[in-house]
């Protein structure tokens, strides 16, 4: 058997979030891994109610753990590194990363009680990292947090680039700008595969720079007659500042609110990429200034529940209130799938008679990923002999295929579980491997097709009923059968209370049953729960879930 490259995503291809990306290279079945990311997603109440987060099943990477090398980070976006705490222990191999990511994938780990030696601080291009048969480097391209890199991964076989997210920046305000010139000499030698984000395919006009918002933001500050406030994504470090000076160019004290947008700028300060950051107040500092003179830079810019956003739109958060004639701007993109908690919050805020700004007219955002004009310009500049799209929904992945087969370069739809074999001059699908989800749940990590979760959907459409009937020594029941409801009406179309109603058709049941159903507990659970359902379906018109407790006298 020959040697052969692999590329096997586990998550973020077919779907936006959970990136985690394999490499691989050896003979078949052999090979030595590298792997690209470990991130989350995040639940919703329809699909996942109650899940705090959700990442990659790393189960086939746990059963080839001794052929692991070394995990390497992209970049500190938690869809990119929010599950190395929850998967560092199974894995257990160090972690690579650029100094702001290595900072913050510390303080992850830390929470697990892991120590800094797990991650090692690398510097960009064109150092790079030996590991097996692999030598990767970190190379600089521009996103909307400091220090994205896309990977340069050199095997035997010949050189694949890993874009990492990306957008084609030249003035990105915080972090490195996007280097056309470096990224050719790089691609010069021949670049088998470009593995690359897929975001924005469908966007057609070229990506727009950070740069081009400090005069709108500043000008949108300084019209503001009371309070100013706005949210960001806390890890776009280049935003916040841009928000923050604004703030002081309108005679503003800046205040950040939430922890997570504090953490951001004191990682991005120790680690050197901010280095003029403007000086910001305490909130306890901000409550005793004339509203008019203040300018808070808060999180929750996704509806996040918790996040200062959400908590401002419902009331007080650390002494602060937003009243009539203050102004909150969204300087952000809602994610799909959190259009409900913007909303919401924005008319928490409506209510309170607050002027709520988004970014619909396009004068307080950029996107940080590439839009379709400029993925064909990375396209150009490497030259890959074959393009893989990741990140990206499948209509993402599908499209960006078709855009490299227009310029003539080999493409595959990988999906994740599909492992792919780079080794020809065309993308082969080599195997499928079994790529689910995990949910951490509260503090317990459940796989996605476990039920649990499927469960708690269920009581939540239908409701449940508790039933507890006891039996004595003779098989006969004691006394009578009682329910108690939960998340149920108290009456249905008899009238009577539904509690009641049960408890009388459990009774008759009881009554005619037979012997031998009286003595298998099996037999009585499926006929009262069949009961259950049956009566419920007649009062409410729904058939809860039903728990059978039976009690025997011994």
């Amino acid at each position: 058997m020959t040697d052969r490259i692999i590329y096997l995503p586990l998550g973020g291809a077919g779907e936006i979030g959970m990136n985690c990306y394999v490499y691989g290279y050896g003979k078949p079945g052999e090979e030595r891994l590298i792997v690209v990311d470990l991130g989350v997603a995040f639940p919703d109440m329809d699909t996942t109610p109650g899940v705090d987060i959700i990442f990659a099943d790393i189960a086939w990477l746990v059963a080839n753990r001794d052929r692991i090398e070394a995990v390497f980070i992209t970049h500190a976006h938690e869809d990119h590194i929010g599950a190395v705490g929850h998967c560092f222990e199974k894995l257990g191999v160090r972690i690579y990363a650029r100094a702001f990511t290595a900072n913050l994938a510390r303080q992850k780990l830390a929470e697990y009680g892991l120590g800094e030696e797990t991650v090692k601080t690398c510097s960009p291009w064109p150092e790079t990292t030996k590991v097996g048969p692999f030598e990767v480097g970190f190379l600089p391209i521009s996103h909307s947090i400091p220090e994205s890199s896309g990977l340069v991964i050199d095997t035997p076989q010949g050189r694949v680039i890993h874009s990492g997210d990306f957008k084609l920046d030249t003035n990105p305000i915080v972090g490195e700008a996007f280097d056309p010139e470096l990224w050719a000499e790089v691609a010069s030698k021949g670049v088998k595969a470009l593995v690359c984000d897929s975001t924005n395919v469908f966007s057609p006009n070229p990506g727009r720079s950070e740069s081009e918002l400090g005069d709108n933001i500043t000008a949108l500050v300084a019209s503001a007659p009371q309070m100013m406030v706005a949210t960001t994504f806390a890890s776009n470090v280049a935003r916040v500042k841009t928000l923050a000076e604004a703030g002081v160019r309108a005679g503003r004290s800046v205040c950040l609110l939430g922890r997570a947008m504090r953490r951001m700028v004191e990682a991005a300060i120790e680690t050197g990429v901010l280095t003029d950051f403007p000086k910001v107040i305490q909130v306890e500092d901000a409550t005793q200034i004339p509203r008019e003179n203040v300018m808070l830079i808060v999180t929750g810019s996704q509806g996040e529940r918790r996040a200062a956003s959400a908590q401002l739109s419902r009331g007080k958060y650390n002494g602060i209130e937003l009243k009539e004639g203050d102004m909150f701007l969204f300087s952000s993109k809602t994610i799909p799938g959190n259009e409900k908690g913007v909303i919401h919050i924005m008319n928490n805020f409506s209510e309170k008679g607050v002027d709520v700004v988004d970014d619909s007219n396009g004068l307080y955002h950029v996107s940080g990923h590439a839009n379709r004009p400029d993925l064909e310009r990375l396209h150009d500049i490497v030259q890959p002999q074959m393009v893989i799209p990741m990140h990206g929904e499948h209509r993402h992945l599908r499209e960006h295929v078709k855009l490299a087969q227009a310029k003539g370069r080999a493409g595959v739809l990988a999906v994740n579980g599909m492992m792919i074999d780079l080794s020809g001059n065309t993308p082969t699908v080599a195997e499928w491997i079994d790529a689910g989800r995990t949910y951490l749940d509260g503090s317990v990590q459940i796989g996605a097709m476990d039920g649990i979760v499927r469960d708690r959907i269920r009581m939540a459409l239908n409701g449940h009923v508790l039933v507890t009937v006891i039996l004595d020594e003779d098989d006969e029941p004691l006394g009578e059968p009682w329910c108690e409801l939960m998340g149920l009406p108290e009456t249905g179309r008899s009238n009577a209370p539904l509690n009641e109603v049960l408890e009388e058709d459990l009774s008759q049941f009881l009554g005619r049953a037979k012997d031998k159903v009286l003595s298998d507990d099996d037999k009585l659970e499926e006929g009262m729960r069949r009961i259950v359902r049956n009566t419920s379906q007649n009062e409410i018109g729904k058939k809860p879930e039903v728990t059978i407790v039976i009690s025997r006298l011994s």
